[in-house]
């Protein structure tokens, strides 16, 4: 049985959001080809995620952490390493992602639980997991020439990465926001899309 850690990162409901209506229909359809695996819910604005305190950062750079399971900050980092996969919902907001998220990923990056500092560097340590980034945008920007522009998926995707995930998969709705564009077939689309990926995910 694989645990799947499915963290949202939009303060709008289901309903409303297009970015929780695709990843929403990933996860059903996984539940249906995974029936056996255990799907953990993260929803980071009913959490009570905040920028790291100068207290929060000295405890999570501690030395020993084993005994901190529990601390506010750290049971977040624990809680995604004993993850075997990944589902992150987020839109693009002003080229980037929502500030919640990347407040999540400091609560995350974490010495000797994530990852660990060697003579060549920083080393993952979330080895021969998975995880999927399902993101919607407004406008189109990642293909060029925009592309450059797009500091969300390269940034999230460059994070599992760094924890030793290497197998990570983007589902994308774009241009959403485009005047005249078939907003509801793109968002189709995407679901289509999810629903291949949820079945061999």
């Amino acid at each position: 049985m694989a645990k799947v850690l499915y963290v949202k990162a939009n303060p709008k409901n289901n309903e409303e959001s297009r970015t929780f209506r695709i990843s929403e229909h990933f996860i059903n359809e996984y539940k249906k080809a995974h029936p056996e695996d255990e799907i953990i819910e993260l929803d980071l604005y009913k959490e009570n995620i905040h920028f790291l305190s100068k207290e929060e950062i000295n405890t999570i750079m501690s030395k020993d952490k084993s005994n901190l399971k529990d601390h506010p900050v750290l049971k977040y980092t624990y809680q995604f390493a004993e993850a075997d996969k990944y589902v992150i919902a987020t839109p693009m907001w002003n080229l980037s992602i929502p500030a919640i998220l990347k407040a999540y990923f400091d609560y995350i990056t974490v010495t000797d639980i994530t990852f660990k500092y060697t003579e060549n560097g920083a080393v993952g340590l979330l080895k021969n997991k998975k995880a999927v980034v399902i993101m919607t945008t407004g406008g189109e920007y990642l293909t060029p020439p925009f592309d450059q522009w797009d500091f969300a998926s390269k940034y999230v995707t460059t994070m599992f990465k760094f924890f030793g995930v290497e197998d990570v998969s983007l589902i994308a709705a774009q241009r959403l926001d485009i005047i005249g564009e078939d907003v509801e077939k793109r968002v189709s689309d995407a679901m289509k899309e999810a629903e291949q990926l949820a079945k061999q995910f």
